[in-house]
């Protein structure tokens, strides 16, 4: 009855052991995706890159850039990239202001949105940023239509 009792505790210990080397192994794999359109679209880096080809962009649009006409083009740049960093999973943390306050009284409407989104596409395509992570960053960004939208 010893070595039975021997045996049902080196199984226990066993299966302990497993359980925490595949919990270990998930968390790590989870914790691998929290950040990977951060590291698709090139880490702060990257997203600072094509910030700057996107503020270039936005603020020649005819369809967007008068919104943009009184706009500190390097703060602009500055912040977009803090707030894409952090929506896509990186370390950064957005200082502007919060998209309701940002957008008040500008009478943004669905097709100035709509437009902004493609100078988005443009600018992260000229930088070769995969589709897969383009759709991944949009998919973040849709929400804030609701609020940006007011006309």
């Amino acid at each position: 009855m010893k070595n039975f009792s021997s045996f049902t505790s080196a199984i226990s210990v066993a299966c302990s052991v497993a359980a925490l080397s595949l919990s270990v192994h998930i968390n790590a794999l989870a914790d691998s995706g929290a950040d990977a359109v951060y590291q698709g679209l090139g880490q702060k880096a990257g997203i600072a890159s094509f910030m700057q080809d996107f503020v270039s962009i936005i603020t020649t649009d005819d369809r967007i850039s008068a919104a943009f006409a009184n706009a500190d083009k390097e703060r602009l740049g500055f912040l977009l990239t803090e707030q894409f960093c952090e929506l896509s999973g990186g370390p950064c943390k957005y200082s502007g202001k919060d998209m309701n306050s940002a957008h008040e009284g500008m009478n943004i409407s669905n097709t100035q949105f709509n437009a902004l989104a493609e100078d988005l596409q443009i600018a992260m395509d000229k930088h070769d940023i995969p589709s897969s992570i383009q759709n991944k960053l949009i998919a973040k960004l849709a929400p804030m239509q609701r609020v940006v939208v007011t006309k």
